[in-house]
């Protein structure tokens, strides 16, 4: 059995990016963690990834998350709890707010294979 590991923000990777972007970054070695802080009125560069996915989840305040759909720009507004995983779309996040937006991501080189099953399923209790 693996040992349980534990990051403080001591152990984070801290960048202040110039798109007024702060983020953490927690690195493992098949996935990274990063929890960001985008600055109100602040636009990010629009990318893509090649061969990670990215899961966003917002934590605090509300993020506008821009995406091409069949090279059609669209946005939708993401609230706290809310998730996005965008694949590899173009895209792009906005905090088109007066307040700091914070939000966590998930980044990891996806297996393209259902393992839904096994995740829901892989839980053992024990007895200690």
């Amino acid at each position: 059995m693996s040992q349980i590991i534990f990051k403080t923000k001591k152990d984070a990777i801290h960048v202040d990016k110039d798109n007024g972007t702060s983020v953490d970054y927690y690195l493992f070695d098949e996935f990274e963690i990063h929890q960001n802080i985008i600055q109100p009125h602040t636009l990010q560069e629009w990318h893509y990834h090649q061969k990670i996915k990215e899961i966003i989840v917002v934590n605090k305040g509300t993020l506008l998350c821009h995406y091409l759909e069949n090279n059609i720009p669209k946005k939708r507004l993401l609230n706290p709890q809310e998730i996005v995983c965008v694949e590899n779309s173009i895209h792009t996040f906005e905090n088109n707010t007066s307040l700091p937006v914070e939000f966590t991501v998930f980044r990891f080189v996806a297996t393209n294979k259902n393992l839904q099953e096994i995740i829901k399923k892989d839980k053992v209790v024990v007895k200690i």
